[in-house]
């Protein structure tokens, strides 16, 4: 067997020996703090829980074609789709997750209705679902009924009086929440399943539009109205720009 030569065993005690007595170099990648046994720590010195942030606020604006607007537009509505935009935005849901839902809107506001939303989903107020009414075939009934909130859509005013476009037909108005905010005109409540909430001196829940609340200050702060302050036919649902 080849022998280690015996003048080396005296400098190698002595190299372990010193080695020994110091300090560990840090391992590569260790940051300074982290210790045996010790939970990772934020900048404040706080331990982390490891809770994941929330998702931030997205939103995207983009044109949109008579083709993707289907059942919703037509020739001869008030305005074309050249004046339409798409909004893809951030919404908290019913569920308590965070959704990313479609609503179409004049090009004219379509910043303040981002606006509108960002405050929205930064206080977390729920909204049931945001699609465009061209997913319900144009039908207003059916996107109510389904809870849906929603913006444009070539319509006449649901009212009494001389027959007129809605300001939805403009693409300057939001109905949100319709369930929880019902419509109540001429003795009907719209949609029907909105019955429970008719009642706005006792209704309680989640999404409601109520004065002074999160939805309602929302959109006064873009400078929108909101329909449930009509005298006689209140429509707690709607928002607009025009205040028709």
């Amino acid at each position: 067997m080849r022998r280690r030569p015996h003048g080396l065993i005296p400098v190698l005690l002595l190299a372990l020996a010193v080695g020994g007595c110091g300090t560990p170099a840090p391992r590569p990648g260790a940051g300074a703090g982290a210790g045996s046994g010790s939970g990772a720590t934020s900048p404040s010195g706080t331990a982390s829980t490891g809770t994941p942030a929330p998702p931030a606020f997205s939103s995207e604006i983009t044109t949109v074609t008579a083709t993707e607007l289907g059942a919703s537009w037509r020739p001869g509505c008030p305005v074309g789709p050249a004046d339409l935009r798409t909004l893809k935005l951030s919404y908290w849901g019913f569920d308590g997750q965070s959704h990313l839902g479609t609503i179409v809107v004049h090009r004219t506001v379509a910043d303040e209705v981002v606006g509108v939303f960002a405050t929205l989903y930064r206080e977390r107020f729920p909204i049931r679902r945001l699609t465009p009414v061209s997913d319900y075939g144009g039908s207003d009934d059916r996107s109510m009924a389904d809870d849906n909130s929603s913006g444009f859509n070539c319509r006449e005013a649901v009212a009494d009086g001389p027959t007129k476009w809605s300001a939805h037909a403009y693409g300057q108005a939001i109905d949100i929440n319709p369930v929880e905010n019902p419509y109540l005109v001429d003795g009907d409540v719209l949609p029907p399943a909105g019955a429970p909430y008719a009642d706005r001196t006792t209704v309680e829940g989640d999404g409601l539009a109520v004065p002074g609340g999160t939805l309602v200050k929302a959109f006064a702060g873009a400078g929108w109205q909101w329909g449930g302050e009509w005298s006689t036919a209140p429509d707690y649902q709607h928002f607009s720009r025009t205040g028709d």
